[in-house]
């Protein structure tokens, strides 16, 4: 039986980490879940390991909220859970994801509850997800919750695809100022550069020229040198991203970046008024959807401020001080939070937040792409201009030479 060195989670987020015996992750997390922890992390020991869930990063949001969606119609219908999953499974188009739907039937068969068959896919089903779906058996509300848990999905999936919406003209435009640099200072510019030397006869060269020319013999003689260090800076940055100082530190720079950071900022503000305004609507104990949210919230800086949130209300004191000392959400976030504790509305109140701030996201794309777009096209005529500009010049003076 293979070994798993795991990292797992309690509801309170105390956090453990250990070496135990199980047949395979599946196993393991389920034996976690049994003692209230979820797992998070999970390495085998030895080369013999199989990874259950590798296939499951091809699971995307489409796929969960087709799924939530069509399970939603099918409990309200009275369809049974194991039989509504079966049918997802057989309709899914995407063969990795109806392969965890087929799985989640047999554990649901086996008698597991829906929340804890959940559980066992931390890779596939978020603690957001797993914790609603919870709520929703111990209420008997499960098609309510449900719809809601598409509902947020959808919006997240809208919010994800306005912003990657609006890169893809930067993105491409980037590509072209390269590729055309590129061809420029590899294909062209070496043979002018043996028309100069035939025909200026030693005359020295315009400094911009010369500038063109040594970047070009730059390239030409150290390509591979450029590609390995290319690769070298891609392959550190990963690494550095991984580290605990390496998210912290990159995603303060995305939350303070020049233009790209109030996008940034506003939208990790949306998600995260939305999902805990939706937790605490579904009566998730507070800590506990603090945890989610603080989970969830793909930022370390945010993740952090959670932490800090999370410490405050469990020694009995509001969000809204430790909300304020993060320096991360804008005041009026603190102040709309402040009036919710005080009125006891505040998922209401969060949820307000959220929708406004995706108001604010729509505009903030609308904007900077406005922004980008004319940016881009004049760096792109300042690329290629200066080295027209670079050739064009010694030519002159070789006209000028040959009509006098």
């Amino acid at each position: 039986m293979p070994q798993f060195n795991f990292r797992a989670k309690s509801i309170d987020g105390k956090e453990t980490k250990g070496v135990r015996d199980a047949e395979s992750e599946y196993q393991l997390a389920r034996m976690l879940r049994q003692e209230g922890y979820v797992l998070v992390k999970a390495d085998a020991e030895g080369a013999s390991r199989k990874w259950r869930f590798s296939f499951s990063r091809r699971a995307g949001l489409k796929e969960k909220i087709f799924f939530c969606k069509n399970l939603q119609v099918m409990v309200s219908a009275g369809v049974s859970l194991p039989r509504a999953v079966g049918i997802l499974a057989d309709q899914s188009d995407n063969k990795s994801f109806s392969k965890i739907l087929i799985q989640l039937k047999d554990d649901l068969i086996k008698g597991n509850s829906f929340s804890a068959a959940l559980s066992g896919y931390p890779e596939v089903f978020s603690d957001f997800f797993c914790s609603m779906a919870k709520v929703g058996e111990e209420t008997g509300t499960l098609a309510n919750v449900l719809e809601i848990c598409a509902q947020q999905m959808e919006k997240d999936y809208a919010l994800k695809s306005k912003i990657k919406g609006a890169m893809v003209y930067p993105v491409v435009v980037l590509v072209a100022a390269v590729g055309i640099t590129g061809f420029l200072l590899v294909a062209v510019i070496p043979k002018f550069k043996d028309i100069f030397n035939d025909l200026l006869d030693g005359q020295s060269l315009p400094a911009i020229t010369q500038f063109v020319m040594n970047a070009s013999n730059a390239v030409m003689n150290n390509g591979l040198v450029v590609v390995i260090a290319i690769a070298a800076v891609v392959v550190l940055f990963k690494v550095f991203s991984k580290t605990k100082v390496g998210r912290f530190t990159l995603d303060s720079l995305k939350l303070n970046a020049p233009m790209f950071g109030s996008l940034v900022r506003k939208t990790a503000v949306s998600r995260m008024t939305r999902t805990l305004g939706t937790l605490l609507a579904s009566g998730v104990p507070v800590l506990q959807a603090i945890n989610i949210v603080r989970d969830t919230t793909g930022n370390e800086v945010i993740a952090r401020a959670m932490q800090n949130v999370h410490d405050a209300v469990k020694e009995g004191e509001s969000m809204t001080a430790p909300l304020a000392a993060s320096k991360v959400f804008p005041p009026m976030v603190i102040s709309m939070v402040e009036v919710g504790e005080e009125t006891g509305a505040l998922p209401d109140m969060l949820n307000k937040i959220a929708d406004s701030y995706d108001d604010d996201v729509d505009n903030a794309v609308a904007a900077m792409t406005s922004i980008i777009e004319p940016v881009l096209i004049i760096f792109l005529a300042v690329v290629v201009g200066t080295i027209v500009i670079a050739l064009f010049l010694p030519l002159v003076s070789i006209i000028g030479g040959l009509s006098g």
